[in-house]
């Protein structure tokens, strides 16, 4: 399919630690125009591959064989590609890339230094940098000679400036790449690029956006630029999440690394695996689970969710030196309309008054008429933002 006189397109490949989300771009017209997009689910349990064409087309779906790994599961893509883009030629395939490390502020042509660089950073991501090289890896085995474009989800925050970026460490660290990296960087891209569409006054204003999904994170992001994240060195760091903490008392880690049993993967997986939304709930990390669930446990889950991302609200509000808008984005920012409501509950004195009416219909604009600053609901897709990353680098070989 790389090869031939077909359609230019580029295929967009984001592999997470048990999914990979595809989609595929015609490479002709700015912006680059969806074909398709799918995932397959579930790898190394029950995996199999969900697809839908552009338009209004329905949603099919293929099992895969039990235990495919991510290799079996690319090969998978690339055969439904042959069938589903017919005449299309993958001219470039981009990769969502969760650690860039401390100097790869932009996306980069994958070549054997980047790649052995990105693989140095595994301790630094362990739970998505592995199967994102896998991804990698799979993909140029099934495309021999076309451009691999990485994306970083750190890239964005490299503008931070040293007093976010710096642990009150002994500065040898710093000099070790030991920092405050930020992640989601491709969803917030992609959001301060609809906001400039819209509206470039407010896109070079003072904007926090939550990023709130299985894996939660808030940007403040000032005159188009990253100021500060929630996340700091890992994705562990800043608000709970569906299974990880947040963050957590440094002080706590060691008393519980003092405790019979308690090593480092223990802890590891209490981390990262066994607590926010779950922990605390003892029901499900789903928010959906959640709200329709009427165990106490369920709503002081939520409860503490919401506190924790309205305190780091108002904590880039004060980094700003203010709000013009409030954005969210993710599974849960676009959909838990219930979750908002409780996010933006207390935050009047920033200049954040919500409609409840439009909130419960999850429409584009939520805060009420007359709100000095305004909050705003949007898809994020980093699937487009990956894309022209990718055409753009290719073009220049």
């Amino acid at each position: 399919m790389s090869r031939g006189s077909g359609a230019p397109a580029v295929l967009v490949i984001n592999a997470g630690s048990s999914s990979v989300k595809f989609a595929v771009f015609d490479a002709r017209g700015t912006p680059p125009r969806r074909l398709l997009r799918g995932q397959v689910e579930a790898i190394g349990a029950r995996p199999r591959l969900r697809f839908r064409a552009a338009g209004d087309a329905p949603e099919s779906q293929r099992p895969l064989a039990q235990g495919a790994t991510h290799a079996q599961a690319i090969a998978a893509i690339v055969a439904l590609l042959r069938e589903a883009a017919e005449g299309a030629r993958i001219v470039a395939v981009g990769h969502r890339v969760v650690h860039g490390g401390p100097d790869l502020a932009a996306p980069r042509r994958v070549d054997p230094p980047l790649r052995a660089r990105l693989a140095a950073l595994v301790p630094l991501a362990p739970l998505h940098q592995p199967h994102n090289l896998a991804g990698l890896d799979a993909a140029a085995a099934a495309f021999p000679g076309v451009p691999q474009v990485a994306c970083f989800d750190t890239a964005f925050h490299r503008s931070h400036p040293w007093e976010a970026d710096v642990f009150a460490l002994p500065r040898r660290f710093h000099a070790e790449g030991l920092c405050r990296y930020g992640f989601h960087g491709l969803s917030y891209e992609s959001i301060l690029a609809q906001i400039a569409a819209e509206d470039a006054a407010l896109a070079r204003g003072r904007l926090v956006v939550a990023h709130l999904g299985a894996g939660s994170s808030l940007c403040g992001i000032r005159d188009g630029r990253s100021i500060e994240s929630s996340m700091g060195f890992t994705a562990l760091d800043g608000v709970p999440m569906g299974t990880r903490s947040g963050s957590v008392d440094p002080g706590l880690i060691l008393h519980l690394l003092s405790r019979p049993g308690m090593d480092a993967a223990a802890l590891t997986r209490l981390l990262y695996h066994e607590s926010g939304l779950l922990g605390l709930s003892g029901i499900s990390a789903d928010v959906r689970d959640l709200l329709a669930s009427p165990a106490p446990e369920a709503r002081q889950a939520l409860s503490h969710y919401a506190w924790r991302v309205r305190r780091e609200v108002g904590a880039l509000a004060a980094t700003l030196g203010g709000v013009d808008a409030l954005v969210f984005t993710g599974g849960i920012g676009e959909n838990a309309a219930a979750v908002r409501a409780m996010v933006c509950d207390g935050l009047e004195a920033f200049g954040l008054r919500l409609d409840p009416d439009r909130n419960a219909r999850n429409a584009p604009v939520i805060s009420a008429d007359g709100s000095p600053a305004r909050i705003l609901v949007r898809h994020t897709d980093e699937e487009t933002v990956i894309a022209r990353h990718t055409l753009a680098l290719a073009a220049l070989e």
